[in-house]
């Protein structure tokens, strides 16, 4: 019987403990493969996860607690409520100061797609939405019962006044 040498023997067993850690890490994304939101769902886990929490995502990117935090964590979205026009503003602008996340992580219609999927679900751990939080007075429109065709139309609106 040929014995495998020591360090071979050794290495397969480094790898095997390490792809049993990598999974007890793994979380789901509790977004139905055949909902039109995985895809979205999938972005945020590729393009997101490293620095912000969101369930329906199956991410864990934020600090749980604020003494732990570090610099590059952002938003946690299961208890923070946003709309699209903000989130939209962030993935296009790197954020709101700028200095951590990335301009255009995602972009075109991926990205308006993207901000609807945060913005239908950001906040559902924290309980209802809270109405006129200032969000109308910063000139963002956060009404949360807006349909898709509402967005398309005040999104053409939008472009049609940069010009």
């Amino acid at each position: 019987m040929m014995r495998l040498p020591k360090s071979i023997t050794l290495l397969a067993a480094a790898v095997a403990v390490s792809l049993t850690l990598a999974a007890c890490g793994e979380q789901k994304i509790e977004v139905s493969k055949s909902s039109p939101e995985f895809a979205s769902a999938e972005v945020f886990k590729e393009r997101c996860a490293g620095c912000h929490t969101f369930g329906k995502a199956g991410t864990r990117g934020s600090a749980a607690n604020i003494r732990t935090r570090e610099r590059t964590d952002g938003p946690n979205f299961d208890v923070r409520h946003e709309c699209v026009q903000r989130v939209l503003y962030a993935i296009q602008n790197g954020g709101f100061s700028g200095a951590v996340m990335p301009a255009n992580i995602v972009v075109g219609e991926r990205a308006r797609e993207l901000a609807e999927f945060i913005a239908k679900y950001a906040g559902v751990d924290a309980g209802p939405r809270p109405e006129g939080t200032g969000d109308e007075a910063n000139g963002y429109q956060c009404t949360s019962e807006r349909s898709p065709e509402a967005l398309a139309e005040e999104s053409e609106q939008t472009d049609a006044g940069d010009n």
